[in-house]
């Protein structure tokens, strides 16, 4: 950092009226050195933004001085994308919520960087609209790290992800310039689609303190059903024939052996313990058309060799089933207190392969190895359970997480289907890129961030950078 945090504190209180939203204390500085991922970065100062007149005078300072910045929602994110890597300043935007005005004649919201992602969504049902994309984490994650991440979730297998609604942005450039992309309308190709490039490039192009969504007209009913399997290879074609047989439901999640047992021995819903894997399908439209559906799904389960099926017949039934989903994560956290959550993602026709290339790696390096996730899209959440004080184990989980994005890729997948890249995927990112690729990037970002000021040590592998997920 080119200047003294003292001096930088005086300066950005000349920006910021009140004190209370600049942050110096250790204490302070140490609760904004991580996020939900892995990695401890200290800042120097962390600043609470609520305009974007102050958030353009920050950048324009940063500038001057070569200081970086780290735009930071709830720090949810599982990838590192927040962390300040090299020190800094923390941009944190996560009390800017002032703003969420739903418009149901042109159907879309406008919202602050701060709103909570779930709140979109409630405001909207309220006008009998909704806001589809829904991470886990929507609850407490801020629109605008969800915005940063290009955030997926189950229904993302029918109504897609972060940036299939986003339509408009106000957004600060690292050099300090305000700039709004796209606008109000749905059909818009008046020159480069600058919305869809500041959409998921984790907060390295631009700070973004505006936002304006598509909403969606709220489906008149939804019914759910699970579906159990012996192994997980069945449960995987399964997957294929549901698709292939021209139904698109709302949600299809699945979950392995492992996560059963752990959700079933963390809160008992009398979950098949002896299932090789389960399948929860969420069909929504009109209530007709969803009867018909829901026997097209039984006949397609049926041909991949379905043990059972349990549809529930009431909303609170309904709930019941998805309850087992929503505890896998901290369901499986009991037995040991370190997890690496993975989203390789693979075409839909390579899951069944996938599923098997897992398998082998959790032999291969003994790692307790738990697989879930958004099956309908083949984005798969491959998580393994560790402690990281076991340095030993580590190291074998290190090489159990290449081989999985070496699998991903080599399968035709990717990296990443809505997590990010940030600092932990940054090393295998020329793997499915090639050289060229990540080389155009980067010309991209230098293009915008030329002092590489805005969350550096992001997306783009720094030399020599591996994997490393132990201390030493």
């Amino acid at each position: 950092m080119g200047i003294k945090t003292e001096e930088l504190h005086t300066l950005l209180s000349e920006i910021i009226q009140d004190e209370t939203r600049i942050l110096t204390e250790t204490f302070d500085l140490v609760s904004y050195s991580f996020d939900a991922s892995f990695g401890s970065f200290t800042p120097d100062i962390v600043v609470q933004a609520m305009s974007t007149t102050e958030v353009a005078a920050i950048m324009k300072l940063a500038n001057q001085h070569n200081v970086a910045v780290y735009p930071r929602g709830q720090a949810t994110g599982l990838s590192g994308g927040s962390l300040p890597v090299h020190g800094g300043i923390v941009l944190d935007l996560s009390q800017w919520n002032d703003q969420l005005d739903i418009d149901p004649i042109d159907m879309v919201a406008t919202v602050s960087p701060g709103v909570i992602t779930a709140d979109i969504n409630d405001a909207a049902m309220k006008e009998g609209l909704m806001y589809p994309p829904d991470p886990s984490s929507a609850h407490v994650s801020t629109i605008g790290g969800n915005l940063a991440e290009n955030s997926g979730g189950p229904r993302g297998l029918k109504y897609g992800v972060t940036k299939d609604y986003v339509i408009g942005l106000e957004v600060v450039t690292p050099e300090g310039e305000v700039i709004r992309t796209g606008g109000r309308t749905i059909k818009n190709v008046t020159g480069f689609d600058l919305t869809k490039l500041i959409v998921g490039s984790e907060g390295t192009l631009g700070v973004i303190t505006e936002a304006t969504v598509r909403l969606h007209p709220k489906p008149l009913a939804t019914k759910t059903m699970m579906t159990v399997f012996h192994n997980i290879v069945d449960a995987g074609k399964a997957v294929t024939l549901i698709l292939t047989s021209g139904i698109v439901p709302s949600k299809l999640e699945i979950m392995d052996n492992a996560s059963i047992v752990a959700v079933e021995e963390y809160e008992p819903l009398g979950l098949p313990t002896d299932a090789g894997a389960l399948l929860l399908i969420e069909l929504d439209g009109h209530p007709r058309a969803i009867e018909d559906e829901m026997e097209r799904v039984k006949e397609a389960c049926t041909k991949a060799h379905m043990a059972d099926v349990q549809v529930a017949e009431t909303a609170e039934e309904e709930q019941e089933l998805w309850k087992a989903r929503k505890l896998v994560s901290p369901a499986i956290v009991r037995e040991k207190p370190t997890k690496i959550s993975e989203d390789a993602t693979v075409p839909r026709s390579k899951i069944p392969e996938m599923f098997e290339r897992l398998m082998v790696i959790k032999e291969k390096y003994d790692v307790d190895l738990v697989v879930f996730g958004h099956a309908g899209d083949g984005n798969l959440h491959p998580n393994i359970i560790a402690d990281k004080r076991d340095h030993e184990e580590m190291r074998r989980v290190e090489q159990a997480v290449g081989e999985i994005f070496e699998a991903a890729v080599d399968l035709g997948g990717t990296l990443s289907g809505e997590h990010g890249i940030g600092t932990l995927k940054a090393p295998f990112m020329e793997m499915e890129l090639g050289e060229v690729g990540l080389d155009l990037m980067k010309r991209i970002k230098t293009s915008w961030d030329p002092n590489n000021i805005l969350n550096p040590g992001k997306i783009f592998p720094e030399p020599g950078q591996k994997l490393v997920l132990t201390d030493d």
